[in-house]
């Protein structure tokens, strides 16, 4: 061991400076023992001692001084940036939401600010976002992984990687299988379906990966579309008697489609390809988020209000808060009432109108305009009658 040291270790002998804890073989970097590289008066570690360098380091010249930027200190400010806007994010919406709820009115929004708790706000973001959070996850990495198989066949010196096929590519797998597992469980059933050849698209799944022979393969994907039409068969001779051709088409369709989707695509149609579907991605996504800011943080209620001999009215909108003397409720049509407890009849809780069916059809005793939670959830509790004053928004 040399006899260079940093401190005094007493009877131990000499102690080595402190170190960071990833280790590394000092033979092969020998320029470590100096953080600034100052030549022959730096400090030397002693053989065998294992210390750490920076995976980046970088040096600035700040005035007479040079200043060493901890690569640590850099992931760290790193880290907290990312959860300030993970953070952030939700709770710009979610004043957002409660702007757009109060009709824009300054003092009806600080009204809500006092009175909504964060939960509710947090509960009403996840409820209406992660629907577009994995409608949005499942488009890139379905596109992306279809446009990366197939810059190969761009002209040579334009290859340059499309956005999405840079995404797919450093998205690890266990985040694309979530943001399917997440799209499974929020779709509506009427568009699950469409989830089959992103999920091939996504993986690259081939026909040509279930069998190397072309009869065992045909017969294995006979078998699947078979399987996938005995599931549906009720569904679909229900939709055909209705003659509602665009279900029809959302049901039947992307199984075929599944089996020409993974790529590689032409090479003359890759660049426009991704230059519109980025285009288009965003658009869809902003005329998507509308619901997602619009949609109330507050229970939709019809109270029945008037004296106990006298007349009743009916007041349809959304209770914010409640006390002694009032009962406040923002109503639907715009506007603050402020409604004395004691001229409280009744109260009945509605469902907003697009909670309402539109459609007639169901797959195995789900309909299909509810997600799998959605049909799980009205499993355990059916949907009660609609009281009639909920029918009745004059």
């Amino acid at each position: 061991m040399t006899t260079a040291s940093t401190a005094t270790g007493g009877a131990d002998g000499p102690v080595p400076p402190p170190r960071a804890s990833t280790p590394h073989d000092t033979a092969t970097e020998p320029g470590v023992d100096s953080p600034l590289g100052a030549g022959t008066d730096a400090i030397v570690w002693p053989a065998g001692v294992p210390v750490a360098a920076p995976a980046e380091p970088v040096v600035a010249d700040d005035g007479p001084v040079r200043v060493r930027w901890d690569p640590a200190e850099r992931r760290a400010r790193a880290s907290q940036s990312f959860w300030t806007a993970l953070v952030g994010v939700p709770a710009i919406f979610s004043v957002l939401r409660l702007g757009v709820e109060a009709g824009g009115e300054l003092q009806t929004t600080l009204l809500l600010v006092a009175n909504v708790g964060p939960v509710n706000l947090l509960a009403g973001f996840l409820t209406t976002a992660a629907r577009l959070l994995s409608t949005g996850l499942v488009a890139v990495f379905a596109l992306g992984a279809v446009l990366a198989v197939s810059v190969d066949r761009l002209p040579l010196g334009t290859r340059r990687r499309p956005l999405f096929a840079r995404w797919a590519d450093i998205t690890p797998a266990w985040v694309v299988l979530a943001s399917f597992l997440l799209a499974l469980l929020t779709w509506p059933l009427l568009y699950l379906p469409l989830l089959l050849p992103a999920f091939v698209a996504a993986f690259q799944l081939r026909p040509a990966r279930l069998h190397e022979q072309v009869v065992p393969r045909l017969l294995m994907i006979v078998a699947l579309l078979a399987g996938y039409g005995w599931l549906l068969l009720p569904t679909l001779r229900d939709t055909a008697k209705q003659g509602d051709l665009l279900v029809l088409a959302l049901l039947a369709a992307p199984p075929l489609l599944a089996l020409f989707v993974a790529g590689p695509l032409p090479g003359v149609v890759i660049r426009p390809l991704a230059s519109v579907t980025e285009v288009a991605m965003l658009a869809t996504l902003a005329w998507a988020a509308v619901p997602v800011i619009s949609t109330p943080v507050l229970p939709l209620t019809v109270t029945t209000v008037g004296a106990e001999n006298g007349p009743a009215e009916e007041v349809r909108g959304h209770v914010i808060t409640t006390d002694d003397v009032n009962m406040v409720i923002l109503q639907e049509q715009g506007g603050v009432r402020y409604v004395p407890v004691e001229l409280v009849r009744a109260q009945v809780l509605c469902p907003s109108e697009e909670e309402l069916p539109r459609r007639q059809l169901r797959i195995h005793d789900f309909h299909v305009e509810d997600s799998l939670l959605e049909g799980m959830g009205r499993r355990v509790r059916p949907v009660h009658r609609i009281d009639a004053a909920c029918r009745n928004p004059g």
